[in-house]
C-alpha cells in the first residue's frame, strides 16, 4: 500500500541525503534514502512511496534503467536528481517518465518547492482521470460525489460507481451481467436485477430533461450512458 507521505531518495551522494532529508522532514515529509540502484529498486517496490527523487549515476543500477523499471508498473511521481545538466540527459529523463529534473548542486529550498509542485500537480491530475463531466452533470469517483444542475446528489458509493462507469464510458452498452462484474466485482453473485433497481434510482435523481445525455435502456440487451 503507498504511504502517502513517505519520499524514497535514491542517491549515493551520503551527504545530499541527509541535508535534503533535513529539509524535506521539516515540511513533514518521511524521507527514506538508499545509495545503490538495485537496492533502491527493491525498496521502491516494498516501500510504494508517494514521490521517488531519482540520482542517474549509481552504483549497481543508473537512474534510467530504475526509472523504466518504476515506470513500467507505476505512475508515482518522479524528480531526476544529477550532476549531468546536458540538454540530452534533461530530455531523456523527460522520455522516461520522470516528472521534473534538478541539475546538482540545487538549493535544498528549490528542491522542497519542485516537490510540493509535482506532488500537487499529479494530485490534480488523478482526480481529472476520476472524473467525468457532461452537459449540467460531474461525476467524481475521486470525491465520491455527483453535482447536476448545481446541486450536490445524495447517493450511496454504488450508485455513484455504476453512474460513472457507464458514464466513461458513453454510448457503449453493458449487459447487466458486465456490469455486475465491472462494478459489484468478480465475486458477486447477486441477482442481475440489482443492476436493474440501482439505475431507476439513479434516474429518479437525475432529473433534467434539457440535456444532451441519459441513461438509457437498450432494450433486450442492457444500459448505456447516451451521449448526443
Amino acid at each position: 500500500m503507498k504511504d502517502n507521505n513517505t519520499i524514497l531518495m535514491i542517491d549515493d551522494d551520503k551527504n545530499m541525503c541527509r541535508i535534503v532529508s533535513l529539509y524535506l522532514e521539516k515540511e513533514g515529509f518521511t524521507v527514506e534514502t538508499v545509495n545503490d540502484g538495485a537496492e533502491g529498486l527493491k525498496r521502491f517496490l516494498e516501500l510504494q512511496p508517494e514521490m521517488v527523487l531519482l540520482d542517474i549515476m549509481l552504483p549497481s543500477m543508473d537512474g534510467w534503467q530504475i526509472c523504466r523499471e518504476i515506470r513500467a508498473n507505476s505512475d508515482v511521481p518522479i524528480i531526476m536528481l544529477t550532476a549531468k545538466g546536458e540538454v540530452f540527459d534533461k530530455i531523456l529523463g523527460l522520455e522516461l517518465g520522470a516528472d521534473d529534473y534538478l541539475a546538482k548542486p540545487f538549493d535544498p529550498k528549490e528542491l522542497v518547492a519542485r516537490v510540493k509542485a509535482v506532488i500537487r500537480r499529479s494530485a490534480k491530475q488523478g482526480e481529472e482521470e476520476n472524473k467525468v463531466s457532461f452537459d449540467r452533470l460531474e461525476v467524481n469517483l475521486g470525491n465520491y460525489s455527483v453535482v447536476c444542475d448545481g446541486k450536490e446528489l445524495e447517493m450511496p458509493p454504488k450508485e455513484i460507481e455504476l453512474l460513472y462507469f457507464l458514464a466513461s464510458h458513453s454510448n457503449k452498452v453493458f449487459t447487466r451481467e458486465q456490469l455486475l462484474e465491472q462494478v459489484w466485482g468478480f465475486d458477486y453473485f447477486g441477482d442481475s436485477r440489482t443492476v436493474d433497481v440501482h439505475i431507476k434510482r439513479i434516474r429518479e435523481k437525475l432529473t433534467p430533461t434539457d440535456v444532451n445525455w441519459q441513461v438509457k435502456t437498450v432494450w433486450g440487451v442492457g444500459y448505456k450512458f447516451e451521449v448526443k
